[in-house]
This record gives structure tokens, sequence and C-alpha cells, in this order.
């Protein structure tokens, strides 16, 4: 890729300033505001998950792709209507190109909604998740630590509601009573595997904020309003956080959603990461928020990307994003809608 790259390093900010004196509150938030304008991207520390919880997951994840073929296809998730399971490496795709990573996604747990004629189409994505019987360790370990960056995801968007002026509840009508929460393991293989220098290519997060848990092996990039990339190499004990395209929405471009990727690894090696997706839940429309006057003279608008329409309606917005990004679960399972 003949792309300019940065080595700056993102904000770095610690939440337990958020829930500790006013005073530590007050310059936390500012902090906050600074870079939800410049580009929604910082580390963030003193979130409180356990070090041993993020251990074990991780300890999980290398398990599980280590495990025979077959004992990973039974999960794969073109045997899911509702986009949960194992992805093989190349089977994703990012603005119709192939990302070189194998993961598997587990999203709410649910029971499937039964469908007629009348149901909303984006009701296809309610239902269960896939499970490996050859590591039955797994579906207790991640439901938990996906509760665990719920509770941070959901204080971090009371801190960016504050940031904005509002009461920190102004987003819990998009998120309450049950948010959406898709959660992935991703192992990016080394590019003596991959066809690609494409871990995942260009694009925005769709949801609310993420949540990104990164192993030693640097790969993530943002790329600046200037078309510079920042590399945003791993920093021990902290989680990424960007925020997505719902809150670009809610804001009118005041909060910053920013084209991130992922450069495969060097051959010969492996990166694993846990990226948590927070969003709304399925059935809630987005509105615009009315900034103070200070902030709203700064609103950008929305991007508009003909190629990647946003919608407010958040299920028509998932079951686009999810449609597009599996096309061979798309075509089994939901081909009248394509």
């Amino acid at each position: 890729m003949s792309i300019h790259t940065s080595a700056v390093q993102l904000p770095i900010l610690d939440l337990s300033r958020f829930n500790a004196s006013a005073e530590s509150r007050i310059e936390f938030v500012a902090d906050l505001r600074r870079v939800l304008h410049d580009h929604g991207f910082f580390y963030l520390v003193g979130h409180g998950v356990p070090p041993e919880l993020i251990a074990d997951v991780f300890a999980a994840a290398k398990r599980f792709f280590a495990l025979p073929e077959k004992d990973k296809l039974e999960i794969e998730m073109v045997n899911s209507p509702h986009f949960r399971g194992y992805n093989r490496a190349g089977l994703e795709h990012t603005r119709g190109k192939q990302d070189w990573r194998e993961q598997i996604d587990v999203n709410t747990e649910s029971e499937a909604v039964e469908l007629t004629a009348d149901t909303p189409a984006w009701k296809r994505l309610i239902g269960p998740n896939q499970w490996p019987s050859a590591l039955p360790e797994l579906k207790p370990l991640l439901l938990r630590y996906q509760a665990e960056v719920t509770r941070v995801g959901i204080d971090i968007l009371k801190a960016i509601g504050i940031a904005l002026g509002q009461d920190e509840n102004v987003f819990s009508a998009l998120y309450e009573p049950q948010p959406t929460q898709l959660l992935k393991i991703v192992r990016y293989p080394g590019r003596d595997v991959a066809e690609s220098e494409q871990g995942v290519g260009a694009h925005k997060d769709g949801g609310l904020v993420t949540v990104l848990l990164q192993d030693s092996t640097p790969g993530l990039r943002v790329r600046t309003e200037e078309g510079v990339w920042l590399e945003a190499p791993p920093l021990p004990g902290s989680f990424v956080i960007n925020t997505g395209e719902l809150l670009e929405l809610a804001t009118n471009g005041y909060v910053k959603a920013d084209v991130h990727d992922v450069v495969a690894p060097p051959a010969g090696s492996e990166r694993f990461s846990v990226p948590f997706f927070l969003g709304a839940r399925y059935d809630a429309v987005v509105p615009v928020i009315q900034l103070p006057e200070e902030l709203s003279r700064k609103e950008r608008g929305i991007t508009v990307d003909p190629l990647n329409p946003i919608f407010r309606e958040v299920g028509q917005n998932n079951l686009k994003s999810r449609l597009r990004s599996h096309p061979d679960v798309a075509q089994r399972h939901h081909a009248d809608l394509l």
C-alpha cells in the first residue's frame, strides 16, 4: 500500500477520572470533548475490567483458533440466519474486498423471532449464538466479557452526553432496555498466509462506540480528515475506543466517526484482537441532538458515501451492514432481500 503513515500516538484517557471527584470529572469531560471532535479515537485506561478476564479471553481465543478446522466449522456463520458464528479468513468483505482474518461473531443472546409477512426484515438478526462443543468454556467466558465491555461502553456514552452539554442519559433511549452487543474474537494470519495486506479494509464503525482489545501485535490505523494514517499500536492495560456512525448522525457531524483499517501482520506472525461494538437497539431511530451553540457552530454534517448509505433506522442499518459483509450468509438465508 502506498499510503503515508504517521506514528503519532492517540490520546490516552483515564475513565476512573469520570467516576472520581467533581473536578476530575470536569477535566475528563473536557479532554473527551476535544477527542470527539478531532477524530473520535483514543486509548482508555482505568476502565475496571479485570486483567485476569482479559487474559482468559485471549487464552480462549488462541485455543479456539488452534482447533481442527472441522471443530471450528461446526459453528460456521453460513449456518446461522442471524449472522452468528465462525468465519474463515477471506469470507468477510469490506467495500467488496476480502478481509484476511478468521473470527467468531457473538451478539446479544436471544431467541429467534417468529417471522411473518409483516415482520420487519431486521428482526431476522435476532436469535441465538453458535457455540463450539469442543470448547464449552467459551460461552460463559465471552458472555461475561460482553457484559463487562457493555458497562464500559455505557459509561463512555454517559461521559459523551455530558461532553456534548446534555444529560448523561441523553443516549439511553437508544440503548435501553437492550442494546446490540456485537463481540468478535479475531485472528489475523501473517502475510505469508493472507492473500493481501488487508486485514480489514478501510471503514467506519456503524454503532455507538467500539471497545477494542488488542494483543501485542500492531496493525490498527486511523485516518485523519487530512488523509494521514495514524498508527494505533497496542498499549498494555488499555482499550482503544472509537465513536461510530450513529453518534455522527446524532450530532450532525460534531462527533467524528473516523475511517480506520487493520494491516495484516508480518509473515510468520499472527495478531489477535477482540472488538466489541455497542449499538442501539434494533427498533430505535437516531434523533438529532440540539447541541449548545458553541458546539453546534462546529457541526460538519453527515459523511455521505454513495457506496455505503447510512439510515437513521437502526435495524435497517444493521441488516444492510450484515448483508454486505457476509454475502454467503445473505445468499443462503436472505436471497429475497438482495
